[in-house]
């Protein structure tokens, strides 16, 4: 397997290439990543000088350069994680969002097209989605690999459009695709921009946290190595042409997660003077904020008998303990944005 991962050196993307760069299956590991504010190499310092490892900057919206890294490596398997991801950005700025979403996945699967015409040549192209593609649920239910998607933001919108891009190009040309739709990931390396980092990085400097609305919205969270175990065996044991839905079975309103954040860092870290739950501050709500996302995990279980391994306590803590002794980290990327 020549495997190319896109994104490679962002949140997600850096903890999946930590977790199967000694598969066996795999005889070399092309992270392809342009490096914005979110991606860093400081992520990868531990498979840097692997020797099945390679990394090559490249943006995907240049569709010169995306097919020549395909070509030039002679990759036959695809996971595809690249994107821009955060709702709030998606808000006041969706155009990159379409650039690089939805225009950075269609030139990946061009290149894949023009390379792929031996059939004798085992290949696949796993394309790495969200459960906000569907929408929002009532105080019931659970997204499936049935539900109509229903995209509520620019970001959603645009990861509904390049999952359709591969379903297509599945059914159109022949490629052999495989989607995942994940929910809200939370672990090592993750950016400080999304809640878990955010409110941790707000209490260490004894700043307001913000919560949105009443902070009763609620998520379904995915300890990052559970989801990087998952699409390992999607990559190599699912179904082509299907569709699996990873989740966490742990849901959680956002005001719970940001009370045990609270907590934990005063257990943790008792010279900050605890009462860090004081810190605590109601915002106006975003637009258009989803009121509930939950997957059913049901299917990538039976087919090919994963679970998550955390439970979401022991996840948060291993979260917010990695967070405190990784502080020069979160420096290094705070700098870089």
């Amino acid at each position: 397997m020549k495997l190319l991962i896109t994104g490679g050196a962002g949140f997600i993307g850096s903890n999946l290439i930590h977790h199967i760069i000694d598969q066996p299956e795999v005889e070399r590991l092309v992270n392809l990543d342009c490096l914005t504010y979110a991606g860093h190499l400081a992520n990868l310092e531990q498979v840097s000088r692997h020797p099945k490892y390679v990394f090559e900057k490249v943006d995907l919206r240049d569709k010169t350069a995306a097919l020549q890294v395909v070509q030039r490596h002679g990759i036959s398997h695809v996971m595809h994680l690249a994107a821009e991801s955060h709702v709030d950005r998606s808000i006041t700025g969706p155009g990159d969002f379409i650039h690089t979403n939805v225009v950075g996945t269609f030139n990946l699967l061009e290149a894949c097209r023009a390379t792929w015409v031996d059939p004798s040549v085992s290949t696949r192209f796993l394309h790495v989605s969200t459960d906000e593609v569907y929408g929002s649920l009532g105080a019931t239910g659970l997204f499936t690999e049935t539900t109509p998607y229903a995209p509520n933001s620019p970001y959603s919108s645009s990861k509904a459009s390049s999952d359709m891009l591969v379903r297509a190009y599945h059914h159109t040309y022949g490629l052999t695709t495989v989607i995942t739709n994940c929910s809200n990931n939370y672990g090592p390396y993750q950016f400080p921009e999304k809640l878990i980092p955010v409110v941790i990085q707000s209490v260490l400097a004894r700043k307001s946290v913000p919560i949105y609305g009443d902070g009763l919205n609620v998520r379904d969270w995915l300890y990052v190595r559970d989801h990087a175990q998952a699409l390992w065996l999607v990559l190599t044991r699912g179904k082509e042409g299907d569709t699996y839905n990873i989740g966490g079975h742990n849901e959680w309103a956002n005001l719970h997660i940001v009370e045990l954040i609270c907590d934990l860092i005063d257990e943790m870290a008792p010279q900050l003077g605890g009462q860090s739950r004081k810190l605590m501050t109601f915002v106006k709500d975003r637009p258009g904020h989803d009121r509930r996302y939950a997957i059913d995990a049901g299917k990538i279980q039976r087919e090919l008998g994963w679970v998550p391994a955390h439970r979401f306590e022991e996840g948060i803590r291993e979260t917010v303990r990695w967070y405190l002794d990784n502080q020069d980290w979160v420096r290094e990327v705070l700098a870089k944005k």
